[in-house]
């Protein structure tokens, strides 16, 4: 089916996924990062609280909406744990969804999550579980939780874990609208930069410059 979308609209992207992508409205905050620089991204988010990529699929909501066929890219959040404890679970999601996803003409963007606060290690299995099934079936992916990795690794501040050391606070979620700005539209975050209530220009920049020495084009 043809995309039909507003001329003004540079991008139409649905997210599905559950609190991760819910949390202080990361879309909305993308989109507005993204109005910065005049682009206009129009987005629609279908979450359930605590909900895998299986689950989304039974409920058929998320597979009807990908079949309108309007949307330039499908990111897909699985459920935080699920790619450690069962990588060929997540696996079969995945591909699941990418069928339906390039059957209606358009594009898997895997949205990589981070490791709990105090399972820092578990990273490395939530990296190598998203990039190989990217890989696999040449999905974009948004590393996001690398960027995660590497501003924990060097900075206490801004706090990117909320206090039940899962979800992400204000901050977390704006390095999460870096990555998707980086790796959406290959520029430098630092570009972008927006107001956003609650997180001063500081902190903002150094999780800008983060965001973009991860998703940053490699020549």
């Amino acid at each position: 089916m043809a995309k039909s979308r507003d001329d003004k609209t540079d991008l139409s992207v649905l997210f599905i996924g559950n609190s991760y992508t819910a949390r202080n409205e990361l879309p909305g905050l993308i989109a507005k990062m993204a109005a910065v620089k005049g682009k206009r991204i129009d987005h629609k988010l279908i979450s359930a609280g605590g909900a895998s990529l299986r689950r989304h699929w039974n409920a058929a909501s998320a597979r009807k909406e990908i079949a309108n066929g309007r949307y330039d890219f499908v990111v897909l959040q699985e459920q935080s744990t699920l790619p450690i404890k069962n990588a060929e679970r997540f696996y079969e999601n995945v591909r699941l969804f990418d069928e339906a996803v390039k059957a209606a003409g358009t594009k898997t963007m895997l949205y990589m999550t981070w490791a709990r606060q105090n399972a820092s290690e578990s990273q490395k299995a939530l990296t190598s579980a998203y990039t190989a099934i990217g890989r696999e079936l040449e999905a974009i992916v948004v590393p996001v939780g690398a960027a995660w990795e590497k501003h924990l690794a060097k900075h206490l501040e801004p706090v990117l874990h909320d206090r039940d050391q899962s979800h992400p606070t204000l901050a977390g979620s704006f390095l999460a609208a870096c990555v998707f700005i980086g790796t959406l539209f290959g520029e430098n975050p630092v570009g972008y930069d927006c107001e956003v209530d609650g997180l001063d220009k500081e902190d903002r920049l150094r999780l800008e410059k983060t965001a973009w020495q991860v998703c940053r084009p490699r020549k």
